[in-house]
């Protein structure tokens, strides 16, 4: 009886505990109401809303809205003050930030990933199997050892973040193939490959799932562990990005995402944290 009574004791000291530190991360709304404003990087869409929704539903008064289109998008947006905060997965250039007076606040770290549909039997490809895969060199699954087929190459638009990172550190800056098909997010890439047996193509670790295949590349598997010990290498941050000082929801809101709770959800949607 007293062994019961003491687990009851200590589950409800825990309990009050993390309800503490919740109530605590979200304090730095306290007095505030308004509308925020986010658009951007794709990638930061799951977890962010997740953030959104415990913070709205603390403070009714609050409202925030999060849109994607990009890290091009959200450097543009945020730069002509059409929003508060401007989404990146990737650094924002000396040349941006000099422009737009950006300040830079990175969150998490993501992998990216090469994917494939479940029915493909590959799981790793070499580095220069990636390059010539994604420069058109290399155009029928046969030569990777699958079936007598064509490959069907995806990829972002030239402002995803998300691309760029995989052009510079997946396929060395070669040049992708203009018979890619084009997606619009990292939403729409998993979509599209989940749905083409002959697909191939590039997703945030944070979105990808068991609808598609991630394959290791060199033998090395884009797994969390692996990105944060260095050994998967297309890597890169996620940043929220500001022009000037932020607003106070805005500080508010980045706050939050890098306080203890905001970057415990970095980890539940799959991303490193920074803290």
């Amino acid at each position: 009886m007293k062994k019961i009574l003491m687990i009851m004791i200590v589950g409800a000291l825990v309990s009050f505990f993390v309800s503490s530190s919740k109530a605590a991360d979200l304090d730095v709304f306290k007095g505030l109401s308004g509308t925020l404003q986010i658009a951007g990087g794709t990638a930061h869409i799951k977890c962010e809303k997740a953030a959104i929704k415990r913070i709205m539903k603390a403070y009714p008064n609050i409202n925030i809205t999060i849109g994607g289109g990009g890290s091009g998008v959200g450097i543009k947006q945020v730069c002509e003050g059409l929003i508060d905060i401007g989404n990146t997965g990737r650094a924002p250039s000396p040349e941006e930030i000099k422009r737009c007076n950006l300040k830079v606040y990175k969150f998490a770290i993501d992998g990216i990933g090469v994917i494939v549909n479940p029915k493909r039997k590959i799981e790793n490809i070499t580095t220069a199997d990636l390059i010539d895969v994604f420069s058109g060199k290399m155009t029928n699954w046969k030569e990777l050892g699958g079936p007598d087929a064509p490959i069907n190459v995806y990829t972002r638009d030239s402002e995803s973040g998300t691309r760029k990172v995989f052009w510079k550190k997946g396929i060395k800056k070669t040049k992708i193939t203009r018979k890619a098909n084009f997606v619009k997010s990292n939403a729409a890439m998993k979509t599209a490959i989940a749905n083409d047996p002959l697909g191939i193509g590039y997703i945030s670790l944070g979105v990808a799932d068991n609808s598609v295949k991630l394959l290791a590349i060199d033998g090395v598997y884009p797994s969390r562990e692996n990105v944060k010990a260095g050994k998967y290498w297309i890597a890169r941050g996620l940043y929220m990005n500001t022009r000037g000082k932020p607003k106070p929801l805005a500080r508010a809101f980045i706050e939050y995402m890098l306080s203890p709770e905001g970057q415990k959800l970095v980890e539940m949607y799959g991303f490193l944290p920074v803290k």
